[in-house]
């Protein structure tokens, strides 16, 4: 089985859509997206510096657009499709599209309404989000336990992502646990924290007037690594995603166990498949950062069907 996997926030680079855009159609299908959103994407993907583009009202959007261009990219590349999707944190958006539990449009809508809820709550306190790399996992559970911090990733690969008040995370670099490397992440605020709830009410409220189909392929939760096989049900734990932890490691783990042959990453691509390198060793990979990257997804999914 390959697996389409889709980045979340911190994944875009200043730039990184104007590839993209040499190719026929994207531009019309990006000022789609971007009227959906309310986001002028183009700009955002080709001329915002990176202060810009880390705006989560920005950023949000920016990236779902970005997986969905490079998905649709492949699609017309070849028959082939992997059977199975999964995105992390934002990323699980551009997923349901991809299984058809959504239209790109309901999609793009979605992310929009997301990105400026999710703003919006984070500007309500000074929080923020640090990776802690290595050590031991209970140990560091244990010490953001002590400082107030949630776990808000837990991405696998020995990396934990830690969320709370500014002093807390200050706390934890000064006095980081044996073996860790706490790296400050460039986000506004504690996503998937109880810092979050009051953007669920917002994206509950938008969920609730679209009709979900059943998804095509199957399709990971972020919630728990699971399998899910209802569009309606896919799009309730989407929204509970926003004020809860990403569990990627457990979508790793069940990657795994349902016989993994292949990872593809969707633009802006990078970090998942990294991630991937550590938790699935063996498993080849493929990053489309650029259409240049698409031949070598062609010649992944063409292998496992041959």
């Amino acid at each position: 089985m390959i697996i389409g996997l889709f980045p979340g926030q911190g994944s875009q680079t200043p730039g990184f859509l104007s590839p993209w855009l040499e190719m026929d159609g994207v531009r019309a299908r990006l000022e789609s997206y971007a009227d959906a959103a309310q986001v002028d994407l183009i700009a955002a993907g080709t001329e915002w510096d990176a202060d810009a583009i880390r705006d989560t009202k920005v950023a949000q959007p920016l990236i779902v657009a970005a997986s969905l261009l490079s998905w649709h990219a492949l699609r017309e590349r070849t028959a082939a499709a992997p059977s199975g999707v999964a995105g992390h944190s934002v990323g699980e958006i551009a997923a349901l599209a991809a299984a058809e539990v959504l239209t790109d449009d309901e999609a793009l809508r979605l992310v929009g309404i997301r990105g400026r809820a999710m703003a919006d709550a984070a500007a309500l306190e000074q929080t923020g989000m640090s990776a802690v790399l290595g050590g031991d996992e209970q140990t560091v559970l244990a010490r953001l336990a002590e400082l107030d911090l949630a776990p808000a990733n837990h991405n696998g690969g020995g990396q934990i992502v830690a969320a709370g008040s500014m002093e807390a995370l200050a706390a934890l670099s000064a006095d980081a646990p044996r073996g860790t490397r706490v790296i400050p992440l460039q986000v506004a605020g504690a996503f998937h924290t109880r810092f979050m709830r009051p953007a669920v009410d917002a994206l509950a409220e938008a969920a609730a007037a679209l009709a979900p189909a059943e998804p095509v392929r199957t399709l990971w939760t972020n919630a728990d690594g699971t399998v899910v096989t209802s569009g309606p049900r896919a799009l309730e734990l989407l929204v509970g995603q926003v004020a809860a932890p990403v569990r990627w490691d457990l979508c790793m783990a069940s990657f795994a166990e349902h016989g993994v042959t292949g990872l593809i990453e969707f633009a802006p691509a990078g970090t998942l498949t990294g991630l991937a390198k550590r938790a699935l060793r063996g498993v080849p990979s493929v990053a489309v950062k650029t259409p240049d990257d698409l031949d070598a997804a062609v010649a992944l999914l063409t292998e496992e069907n041959a």
